[in-house]
């Protein structure tokens, strides 16, 4: 699929990020784009972005849970309907959010809402976008895990258990589905999608899903989890006032965001990239590459400090992502 002009993409969580860079990118190249959001807002801010790349492309905003069968469901049908058609030539699961790092530390509400967004949503797209992706004279699946679907950590004393759980489970869903999309509709391929740190907005907007809230600023709950967070991992926090808790948050979702070392355009175009050539193994950004590499090389280490201080001198990365 070299040529996506004139062909219809859809798109979750493309109110920010990689999805909206991909929302943008894919109009600038002549396709036609449905993307959804959680947020009304960011998603309007999507399309009113699209407005003035391109002219004769239709994009569409929608807003949708994707965690919620019944919500994915009434996308699709809002997608048939708006774009007048039963067929959609790409599907990018790309919606995720971060949270729930802990078994003890974080609740169980917590812990699932992360993993059924990163997870379930992917599932809950794949299943309900299948026919129209099957009417496409080709099609191809696009889903969006992570370095964190083959390395299970961020660093050491940092849990990181549900998005990593969700991340692997992606790629273990994308690698098997090669294989029932051989059997059962060839002309459909599918990519899993695996970045390492890219600059996005994901810290910051993943507490707003988790809370409820658009403020950016974290409330009386979240500044108590993060207190017990930080203690947990052995700082003394006897001296850390819920002011500075709410600085070192606002300063981490910055650093994560302006110092990667990689940006979601950049992400986007790599994605793009490695759909037109046609590869099932997007890797995305240097630290991406060298991380895959040493955890093959070396797997019964990979969880060793000595390991990861290896790999973190060697790309820069940082526990902040």
């Amino acid at each position: 699929m070299k040529d996506l002009a004139g062909r219809l993409a859809v798109v979750t969580g493309g109110g920010a990020g990689m999805g909206r860079e991909l929302v943008r990118q894919l109009v600038a190249e002549g396709c036609n784009v449905a993307t959804c959001d959680i947020s009304p807002k960011a998603i309007a801010e999507t399309r009113e972005l699209c407005a003035e790349i391109r002219q004769g492309v239709r994009v569409t905003a929608h807003v949708a849970d994707v965690s919620d069968e019944v919500q994915v469901l009434r996308f699709r049908n809002e997608v048939a309907g708006e774009h007048a058609t039963d067929k959609v030539h790409l599907l990018f699961n790309n919606a995720g959010i971060a949270g729930g790092g802990s078994m003890f530390a974080n609740s169980r509400a917590q812990w699932e809402r992360t993993f059924d967004i990163c997870w379930g949503g992917v599932y809950l797209g794949t299943r309900a976008f299948l026919p129209m992706l099957v009417k496409a004279d080709e099609a191809r699946i696009v889903n969006t895990s992570s370095v964190n679907g083959f390395w299970a950590s961020l660093a050491p004393g940092v849990p990181h258990t549900a998005y990593c759980a969700a991340k692997f489970a992606v790629k273990g869903f994308t690698e098997a589905l090669i294989g029932d999309l051989a059997v059962h509709a060839p002309h459909v391929k599918c990519s899993v999608v695996m970045p390492g740190h890219i600059g996005t907005s994901i810290a910051s907007n993943s507490r707003k899903v988790h809370y409820g809230t658009d403020s950016d600023t974290m409330g009386p709950e979240e500044v108590a989890q993060l207190r017990a967070r930080l203690a947990a991992g052995g700082r003394d926090m006897s001296q850390v006032s819920d002011a500075r808790l709410q600085e070192l948050a606002a300063e981490r979702a910055r650093q994560f965001l302006e110092n990667a070392p990689m940006t979601a355009a950049a992400a986007a175009a790599i994605i793009l990239d490695g759909v037109k050539a046609g590869r099932w193994r997007i890797l995305v950004g240097q630290d991406a590459h060298v991380l895959d590499e040493m955890v093959r090389q070396t797997p019964e280490e990979a969880y060793e400090p000595a390991f990861f201080e290896t790999f973190a001198a060697g790309t820069g990365w940082r526990v902040g992502r």
